[in-house]
């Protein structure tokens, strides 16, 4: 589909403020709408701050729950009448919202979410003049007059069994070029609905034949069912096949090939087999757009929510919204949505993927673990299956396991690519932390190779030989690079003050050591090396202090002997060993630094 950009961009702080009765729909960062400070009084105020918790928390049922018993007691509060029937509408509840936007229009407010959220539901009823009449007091603005408005009433109009008005009502999109990708394929859906399957032919085929116009999984799943059921079924295989590329989903892609491989004229049914459906692919088209632009995410999440709602049985829809889902760190909430996705359907595959993703955000790395093993039983040369086993049982602590995984997934690349070095990287780091440090450092240079001295790699690889007390100054030379690339890396900061330590240049070491412990201060390997440092350094109680931070702490690099610590807290350090150098390399590799930090290097 053609991508609707250029003008929302304009427009899009005029999508919902159509009316001072309703100020705060629009969401600030993470949430679905804003919360301001005023709270209601008496009975009133123990409900509000409980939906405002929950608000906050982003349990979006329990604070629309809560609000809504809020109302029982304050039923004309418009802020809390707008706020209602957003959430409820953001949650799929949408003939709840639909009654509480029209109890709010009733008291004056005309935003024009309300419009769009009593059309909808009044139409998944079949009271498609009621729903009409809703898109018809909608405000002018241009992103309705040419876009939403449009849109919604040519399948309002063809769910009232009138195809002409339909394709009228729809006519304005054909005005913008910008449009073109999506009115020929809505207006091919309308033909198509009504059995005008030449004009339907027309329309589809004007995307099909324009190479400017991006086709989406959707739009393609349309037009060959279109050819298989209309006995060109050589047209749909050849369709297909075109669009076999990284662009979609290869999965879904193959699976939708092999389908219409099987499929008959006679055993195949349309897809778009009632206005319902139109109307939802509609609204899917909506939030597609809505997405692209900056503060679209909203407002995509409201419409992704409509369209589910219009056809429960959109499962891209349902993909769309666990995506929305996930970019809010919702991502238990989207695995619900996930959950709802039956096996037959051409996402399937995908999603589950995606689920094992959502499962390692929560940390239930066990979960993510089985469900990829049981994904592997089924598709064990799926290069994504096997990347994602091998990060989870990394996750895990399992290297060894991981390592095979990495392994297979390096084989199944068709070629490299600038993300190839992350796979060879955490394959590195597997073998590194089971023992093989043979492997761990060839696969490590093949990564510094791949990325092109990424700073992960050079980090990770020089600090490996610092502490084996190896390739010093080779190592040095890397930790400087990386820092130069990334000062603000708490990691890279303290390799670069233990690398000092370690040539035993402890005031140089404690200045960048107490940078990496301000951008890292609670990692408890720094908080131990920068106590170390600054033992060395004379400033013992200082050092001290930082020993007993350290016990405090969980170090999750498995690097610090807390027994150590506190036989240093009592005890003390002994004189440092310093690992043999050409000081005049280190001299040489240190002026790389900035000016800044070469100031303090070079004391």
């Amino acid at each position: 589909m053609t991508k609707y950009v250029s003008s929302v961009i304009v427009i899009i702080s005029l999508l919902i403020f159509n009316s001072c009765a309703n100020k705060s729909i629009i969401a600030e960062k993470d949430t679905i709408i804003t919360i301001n400070n005023t709270l209601p009084e008496g009975k009133n105020y123990g409900a509000y701050l409980a939906g405002r918790v929950a608000h906050l928390r982003k349990d979006f049922n329990s604070a629309a729950n809560y609000y809504m018993k809020t109302l029982q007691n304050d039923p004309n509060n418009a802020e809390l009448l707008g706020r209602v029937y957003v959430i409820l509408a953001s949650q799929g509840r949408i003939e709840e919202a639909a009654k509480f936007a029209l109890t709010a229009q009733k008291n004056g407010d005309n935003n024009n979410f309300t419009h769009i959220i009593i059309a909808i539901d009044n139409m998944k009823k079949g009271f498609y003049p009621e729903a009409l009449s809703s898109l018809e007091r909608m405000g002018g603005n241009p992103i309705y007059k040419e876009f939403i408005t449009p849109l919604l009433s040519s399948w309002v109009y063809a769910g009232m069994g009138k195809p002409d008005k339909a394709l009228q009502a729809l006519s304005p999109l054909a005005k913008d070029p910008a449009f073109k990708g999506l009115y020929n394929i809505e207006a091919g859906m309308i033909n198509d609905y009504f059995g005008r399957n030449q004009a339907a032919q027309k329309h589809y085929e004007v995307i099909i034949n324009d190479e400017t116009t991006e086709m989406s999984f959707r739009a393609l799943q349309i037009i060959t069912n279109f050819y298989i059921r209309t006995n060109q079924k050589d047209k749909a295989l050849a369709l297909s096949q075109k669009f076999n590329d990284e662009r979609l989903l290869i999965d879904m892609l193959k699976q939708l090939e092999e389908q219409n491989k099987e499929a008959t004229p006679e055993q195949t049914a349309a897809i778009i087999d009632s206005a319902d459906v139109g109307m939802s692919d509609a609204l899917f088209n909506i939030a597609a757009n809505m997405r692209q632009v900056t503060a679209g995410t909203d407002i995509a999440h409201i419409f992704i929510c409509l369209s589910v709602y219009a056809n429960p049985q959109n499962d891209l829809a349902k993909l769309m919204l666990a995506d929305i889902l996930e970019s809010r760190e919702m991502y238990a909430d989207a695995i619900k949505i996930y959950d709802e996705i039956p096996q037959t359907s051409l996402t399937y595959n995908s999603i589950q993927i995606k689920k094992a993703t959502d499962y390692v955000a929560l940390e239930d790395y066990e979960a993510a673990e089985i469900l990829l093993r049981s994904l592997l039983e089924e598709n064990p040369d799926n290069f994504q299956i096997n990347l994602d086993l091998g990060d989870v049982l990394r996750l895990r602590e399992k290297y060894s396991e991981a390592i095979p995984y990495y392994k297979k997934a390096l084989s199944l690349m068709k070629k490299v690519d600038a993300n190839t070095w992350v796979i060879y990287y955490a394959l590195g780091i597997s073998y590194e932390q089971s023992g093989d440090w043979k492997q761990a450092e060839k696969t490590f240079k093949q990564a510094l190779k791949i990325s092109d001295n990424h700073y992960y790699v050079q980090n990770y690889l020089a600090y490996s030989w610092i502490k084996q007390g190896t390739n010093i100054e080779e190592a040095l030379e890397l930790i400087v690079d990386a820092y130069n690339q990334a000062p603000s890396d708490g990691h890279i900061a303290d390799s670069l003050g233990w690398a000092l330590y370690k040539l035993g240049r402890y005031d140089d070491a404690v200045s960048y050591l107490e940078k990496a412990s301000e951008l890292e201060p609670a990692n408890a390997l720094i908080c131990a090396h920068l106590g170390d440092a600054y033992w060395q350094a004379g400033r013992k109680e200082e050092a001290t202090f930082q020993w007993k931070h350290t016990l405090k702490m969980k170090d999750d690099s498995k690097e610090v002997d807390m027994d150590e610590i506190k036989d240093k807290i009592n005890e003390g350090m002994k004189k440092a060993k310093v690992l043999p150098h050409d000081e005049e390399k280190i001299h040489t590799i240190l002026q790389n630094l900035s000016s800044e930090d070469k100031k303090s290097a070079q004391k």
